[in-house]
């Protein structure tokens, strides 16, 4: 593998690439509420942690270097490359950019984003007539802009898995659940009949 360039210690990419997705994303998202910037700061959160270790100090590497160093012998783990865990641990030498399971993150990531333009140009017209958001994609589940973020982050993981995220992806994933279980009973108390029946049709997360 090519070790000419430092692969880590690029701080100022941390930045640039975390300031990219968290604006992309508020871009979208336009929180307002204390809920929806918990659920926000949370999204950013995994993003600035997600960046610090692919391009700032390696942590997760560092603490399993012993282990892959004697599980494979002559892969330079400190390498940009050998932090695509997915693609070291599975064996394969090909260009880790362009393995399946780096492909597949750019499905989760994009559709993921695609999902949380889509919601929330329908959230917004909604909060803006003091309505339901029941058409697009939430005439298909309750709430696709959490769905989103979890798809958002898992593609993530496909592509660069850390300890610290994948610790904080089920975390979040019950935050999210919490915050949509505490959204659905604002709902009921302004929507009453209305937003019971929509709930009898529309399943919460899955379609």
């Amino acid at each position: 593998m090519n070790t000419d360039a430092p692969a880590y210690g690029l701080w100022p990419l941390v930045i640039i690439n975390s300031a990219v997705f968290i604006i992309f994303a508020f871009s979208f998202t336009k929180p307002k509420s204390p809920r929806d910037w918990r659920s926000f700061s949370a999204f950013s959160a995994f993003i600035v942690a997600l960046f610090a270790e692919m391009y700032g100090f390696p942590l997760t590497i560092y603490l399993l270097s012993g282990w892959l160093q004697s599980r494979y012998a002559g892969v330079d783990v400190f390498s940009h490359d050998a932090g695509h865990l997915w693609h070291t641990l599975f064996g394969w030498k090909s260009d880790p950019h362009v393995d399946p399971l780096h492909l597949l993150s750019f499905v989760f990531i994009g559709g993921g984003f695609i999902l949380l333009s889509s919601a929330w140009k329908v959230l917004y017209q909604a909060q803006r007539r003091h309505g339901l958001a029941t058409t697009g994609p939430y005439a298909k589940v309750r709430h696709p802009q959490y769905d989103a973020f979890v798809l958002i982050m898992f593609g993530f993981l496909l592509q660069w898995p850390t300890i610290l995220t994948l610790l904080m992806f089920p975390v979040l994933v019950w935050m999210y659940v919490r915050l949509a279980c505490a959204e659905e009973r604002d709902s009921e108390a302004e929507f009453g009949e209305r937003w019971r029946e929509y709930a009898a049709r529309i399943p919460r997360f899955i379609p």
